[in-house]
């Protein structure tokens, strides 16, 4: 199973496709399916699930076309650009058989929902990012019928997508992987998993990559007989394989840096929002035992549960662990353009989804998720303690190491971003600049003459 799991993600694993049907075959045990988290609730928000409740209610329809099937239509329902497009030949989905360098896979994507298709595939494959629950898998059989259903996978693909690759919850991940000619894994090889942190250098081994690199080395479009890694961009993939059957010719290295930046981002907003409810749960039951009031404020133990992977979520989300970029990089299909132009802006113009492109990812260093529902659904405390620290880091006061890479101007340019257009930012700063004054206030009047502070 973790043989086949998915260069970006492992969709669904262990489907059975029968007479051209998709069996969905359920687990016996899936991780977080009790409480708190209740991951098999059928309560879901997510995109895909909302779309298949504007199907259900004939508020929308699934189109077919005889060469791509119903892949147009759901990205344009799921609002995904086709300009997102990746395209990945290892054999490393369930529908491993018919992906090869010949017939590479596709990935398109968005801020909540990952779409992937394989040529001449059974089924459209989904990861879906509900607010609460994370990462859900869906179905949707490319055969053409009356009423097309977006199925939830409750299969065994938590084997590889509840591991230490996605933090251990419902997630999504990046596989870097060297491949021989047909797309087989090369046995004895390195690995790799890719996030922001990546070096360029461990990246995009089993992918095609399009666009500009300069002379930065990389594994993607390389097979086994190749020398090592290449700065080798390819600028016309039809030399490679048929792209006609396809929605896009290219798989942009743009698209493939904000890929690797936003899997992990969902897991690390995964991770945090799932230990503060289980902390939160367990801390209530364990004073319901002893007798104490339902208002109980959290103990320090259960408030480091929590607050582990929020700091690691804050040091991510300013890009503290970014791996720089060596030498420009240019995307081919459109895609920084289309991603950009969905940015929310301030009143000079500055969006958190603008390009650098020269020596990292983004000209702001601060993630475009923060804007996401998934964010903005951090349990209280969480999502507290993430805005706290953020602030500390943005006004100065965090001057540490972690973060040493944003320059007093990085700050500055965040923060007025978010001031500007994140309403929660808005409110904390005042809980924020109002605790800061009170302590400031403090340490004033106990360095004064004949104050408290003992030197």
């Amino acid at each position: 199973m973790r043989n086949l799991s998915i260069a970006i993600i492992v969709l669904i694993s262990l489907t059975l496709l029968l007479h051209g049907q998709i069996a969905v075959q359920k687990q016996g045990y899936i991780p977080f399916t009790d409480e708190p988290i209740n991951y098999r609730s059928n309560d879901l928000n997510d995109p895909v699930a909302r779309l298949q409740k504007r199907l259900d209610k004939g508020e929308a329809k699934l189109e077919y076309e005889p060469k791509n099937g119903y892949l147009r239509s759901v990205l344009r329902l799921l609002d995904i650009p086709v300009s997102s497009q990746t395209l990945v030949y290892s054999k490393t989905s369930f529908q491993y058989k018919k992906i090869s360098p010949e017939t590479p896979r596709a990935l398109f994507f968005n801020d909540d929902v990952y779409v992937g298709q394989v040529h001449d595939g059974k089924a459209l494959e989904f990861v879906s990012f509900d607010p609460m629950q994370g990462a859900i898998f869906y179905l949707l059989d490319e055969q053409k019928a009356e009423h097309p259903v977006l199925q939830r996978a409750e299969l065994d693909c938590t084997q590889c997508h509840i591991a230490p690759s996605t933090r251990n919850v419902p997630g999504v991940f990046l596989r870097s992987v060297s491949t021989h000619p047909a797309g087989t894994l090369v046995a004895k090889t390195p690995q790799y998993i890719t996030g922001q942190q990546s070096p360029i250098a461990e990246r995009w081994g089993g992918w095609y990559v399009t666009g500009t690199a300069g002379n930065q080395a990389h594994l993607g479009n390389l097979l086994t007989g190749d020398a090592g890694a290449s700065d080798e961009v390819v600028a016309d993939l039809a030399k490679k394989f048929d792209t006609s059957a396809y929605l896009s010719a290219h798989s942009d290295i743009v698209a493939h840096l904000v890929l690797a930046h936003q899997t992990q981002m969902h897991n690390l907003i995964t991770q945090t929002n799932y230990q503060a409810r289980i902390a939160a749960y367990n801390e209530a039951a364990k004073n319901k035992a002893a007798g104490l009031p339902e208002d109980t404020p959290l103990s320090e133990a259960a408030r480091k549960k929590y607050e582990a992977p929020a700091e690691e979520l804050v040091r991510y989300l300013l890009f503290a662990n970014e791996a720089s970029l060596t030498a420009p990089v240019k995307g081919d299909s459109g895609f920084t353009e289309e991603f950009a132009a969905r940015g929310i802006r301030d009143t000079q113009g500055r969006s958190l989804r603008d390009f650098d492109l020269q020596t990292r990812i983004f000209r702001y260093p601060c993630s475009y998720l923060i804007y996401s529902d998934a964010f903005d659904s951090l349990p209280k405390p969480a999502r507290e303690y993430v805005y706290r620290r953020l602030l500390d880091v943005l006004t100065g006061r965090d001057q540490s190491p972690d973060f040493a890479r944003l320059t007093a101007k990085d700050r500055k340019d965040v923060l007025e971003i978010l001031l500007a257009t994140k309403p929660a930012v808005q409110e904390a700063w005042k809980d924020y600049s109002a605790q800061q004054a009170v302590q400031d206030a403090k340490a004033v009047k106990e360095d004064a003459p004949g104050g408290a502070k003992r030197h």
